[in-house]
């Protein structure tokens, strides 16, 4: 790719991003994208089936659809499962949600953030509304993906060695997802480069989230990725329109950046190698990791390490004590405050408990998880069946969660944990998981992601039509125009 030398990182971004589009992307980045967008239509399909809702009360997915139905205005583009047509930042608002809801969405390492579930659902909207052909899809979701996970990476200090964004309470998410959400949207509406890097300064003003939902519950944070994409697409629109943003909106001193991040941030991981990303083996959106478990991605190694020991012999009636391992940042999100994670009060908060998912994973764990990733947690483990059983509560309680040395220094680069049980008769059983599954060291195989997505889409659409979705999304490279609406319109579930 050929990138002029603009002023202002936006613009560099930009051109990089309008290069993707003019120039084409390489095709294993395609097929990535295109593997990455199979995941998330399944995760928000699976949204849509039994065990996903709120102990009481309607879903955040479904009171989102309800919000943009009522609004009314034109039909641009589809919402995944209804079918229901509304305007372009609506339905990306809708399919967000969706794409979130259910925690099972990709995950970027080191910048521990979920590009797919913000960025994928702004690029479906405009691509619908504006005919783009699949080629054109998958070239935007790839420039926004990088962006977004580009973005992240400027935020990783070393000393801390995690996200400042993290360590803030700031979801990465739904700040870096807007940024990214507006560069695809803005590519398939036709942006101009200095069109795109004012979408780029305009999106700069809308992105938000705060992440103590993660520790204490609540279902806001099923929403973020879906206000991202909606305001990805708004940004886009914007600049469309003529809104200007500033050329320094992410290096300034009152820029994005520092705004977030205070001082602790590094341009290199955000605009290194942006001229060579004709090959493959520099994106960074590409080395995304795919989740074999419905559940925050910090609980994972411990699932895995549970696992281990059940087939190792191990019985939940054995059990006296256990004590999890994990880092310290993690321990933070799926061990405090103990009294919440042993005790989970919804299906979305049981999914950010260590205690509570290691105890899962000890008793029995529904298999759901078989053709996708082996046995372990599937969406049943999460319901208010499950979460409130009092077999599951009570081994939950002798789980303690604790920061483990070796898995500090190996996180985030790789989500680690060590389980130690203490038996009733006094025997210690250990298990170490140098990295989850998934993972940068164990990642999930084609086949494996195909049984994730039959396992998501079955229950609402039948096997007949799920394989329908596959062979479309499998195609998009050679998709005609006019193409995605039909690729939404088959994840239809009445």
């Amino acid at each position: 790719m050929s990138i002029a030398e603009p002023e202002g990182y936006a613009a560099l971004l930009a051109a990089f991003a309008v290069a993707c589009r003019s120039d084409g992307i390489p095709r294993e980045v395609a097929a990535d994208a295109a593997a990455r967008t199979l995941d998330c239509l399944g995760n928000s399909l699976g949204a849509l089936g039994p065990h996903t809702g709120e102990a009481a009360g309607p879903s955040p997915q479904a009171t989102a659809l309800a919000l943009a139905r009522a609004a009314g205005g034109a039909g641009e583009a589809t919402t995944v499962g209804s079918g229901v047509r509304l305007p372009a930042d609506r339905a990306a608002l809708v399919n967000g949600t969706l794409a979130h809801a259910l925690d099972f969405d990709d995950t970027h390492l080191p910048s521990v953030l979920h590009p797919t579930a913000a960025v994928l659902p702004a690029a479906l909207a405009a691509a619908e509304a504006t005919g783009a052909t699949g080629a054109a899809l998958l070239a935007a979701l790839a420039a926004g993906g990088e962006v977004c996970c580009r973005l992240g990476m400027a935020s990783y200090d070393p000393e801390l060695r995690n996200s400042v964004f993290f360590e803030k309470g700031l979801h990465a998410t739904s700040i870096c997802g807007t940024v990214g959400a507006a560069v695809a949207a803005g590519l398939l509406y036709g942006l101009t480069e200095a069109e795109l890097a004012h979408a780029i300064g305009i999106a700069c003003s809308m992105g938000a989230g705060v992440i103590e939902a993660n520790r204490t519950g609540g279902s806001v944070k099923r929403l973020h990725c879906g206000w991202a994409a909606h305001s990805g697409v708004c940004a886009a629109q914007f600049a469309a329109g003529g809104i200007t943003g500033p050329p320094t909106v992410l290096e300034g001193r009152f820029g994005f950046l520092t705004a977030f991040l205070d001082e602790r941030w590094t341009a290199g991981p955000l605009l290194a190698g942006l001229e060579e990303m004709g090959a493959a083996g520099n994106w960074q959106y590409a080395r995304t990791v795919f989740k074999p478990y419905p559940s925050n991605h910090f609980t994972h190694p411990g699932i895995d390490c549970a696992l281990a020991l059940r087939r190792a012999g191990l019985r939940a009636e054995d059990v006296l004590s256990a004590q999890l391992g994990v880092a310290a940042a993690p321990r933070r999100t799926i061990g405090e405050p103990r009294a919440e994670k042993t005790r989970p009060r919804t299906p979305y908060h049981a999914k950010f408990s260590g205690p509570y998912t290691v105890a899962a994973a000890l008793l029995s764990g529904t298999g759901e998880g078989g053709e996708a990733a082996g046995p372990g947690l599937g969406h049943a483990d999460f319901s208010p069946a499950a979460f409130t059983d009092p077999r599951r509560l009570a081994l939950a309680e002798r789980v303690e969660v604790v920061a483990d040395a070796t898995c500090d220094a190996e996180f985030p680069h790789v989500f680690s944990a060590v389980l130690r049980v203490r038996t009733r008769g006094g025997r210690l059983r250990q298990t170490r998981v140098a990295g989850s599954l998934g993972g940068p060291g164990a990642p999930l195989s084609r086949e494996q992601l195909a049984g994730k997505f039959r396992l998501n889409a079955e229950p609402v659409l039948g096997a007949a039509r799920a394989s329908e979705v596959v062979a479309a999304v499998r195609a998009l490279g050679t998709a005609p125009r006019g193409a995605i609406g039909a690729l939404l319109a088959l994840t239809r579930t009445g």
